[in-house]
């Protein structure tokens, strides 16, 4: 069975850092729709070009033009054997759309990351990110942000500039408007697992791997999709 995941949770969860480790360490890719859609526009793809213009214009990408994106990445010879989806579906609407892209594959297993706002609040204020790749700098000090390098690229560290207390509470409230009904939505499924991201690291990536297995046996049989 291939390990077709999406991974839910707010903004300082830790999605992206355990969506690269799960990736490495099956050997499946993770599709990061904001890379393919600097990819799609780099490489002038159909898709991309209509995202292009639509950047241009000032518009933000539509649902029509991410669904595209992901299409594409699905579409994708290493993405048969199981994926890793980061940053999609966003919406109600976008996990319908999803649903169809996923007819003939294999079930999508639904990992939620809970944390909760205290702590998320805590993260993104206190989070560096590098200038160059983007990468988050897990357990760095920002009080060393002078001096701080990334540990994979060596570029500087950086503080976001959306990363202070009052736009954080304004993105963990759009969230919960926006994306927290999607948890409503993959509830009921028997591919749905839900885990602890307050905790270290290591301990949210063994609960991550244990709830995937456990999705993994509920969708033999069950009526997911």
């Amino acid at each position: 069975m291939a390990l077709n995941l999406i991974m839910l949770g707010p903004p300082g969860a830790g999605k992206g850092t355990q969506a690269e480790r799960f990736a490495k360490a099956r050997g499946i890719p993770k599709i990061s729709t904001g890379d393919m859609l600097r990819e799609a526009v780099k490489t002038g793809t159909e898709v991309g070009r209509r995202a292009e213009a639509i950047m241009k214009g000032g518009g933000l990408v539509n649902d029509d033009v991410m669904i595209g994106i992901v299409r594409e990445g699905l579409d994708r010879p290493d993405a048969r054997a199981g994926f890793i989806l980061d940053g999609f579906p966003r919406t109600v609407e976008q996990a319908r759309a999803l649903d169809r892209l996923m007819e003939g594959r294999d079930p999508l297993i639904v990992i939620d990351i809970a944390v909760s706002e205290a702590e998320l609040v805590r993260r993104l204020s206190t989070r560096l990110v590098c200038a160059d790749c983007g990468t988050n700098a897990e357990g760095a000090d920002i009080a060393l942000i002078a001096t701080a390098r990334c540990e994979r690229c060596g570029g500087p560290l950086v503080q976001r500039a959306d990363d202070n207390e009052a736009t954080v509470l304004e993105r963990l409230k759009v969230y919960r408007r926006d994306t927290q009904p999607l948890v409503d939505y993959y509830r009921a499924r028997p591919t749905f697992r839900a885990i602890n991201g307050a905790q270290l690291t290591e301990r949210v990536a063994a609960d991550l791997a244990e709830a995937v297995e456990s999705a993994a046996s509920g969708a033999v049989g069950g009526a997911a999709r």
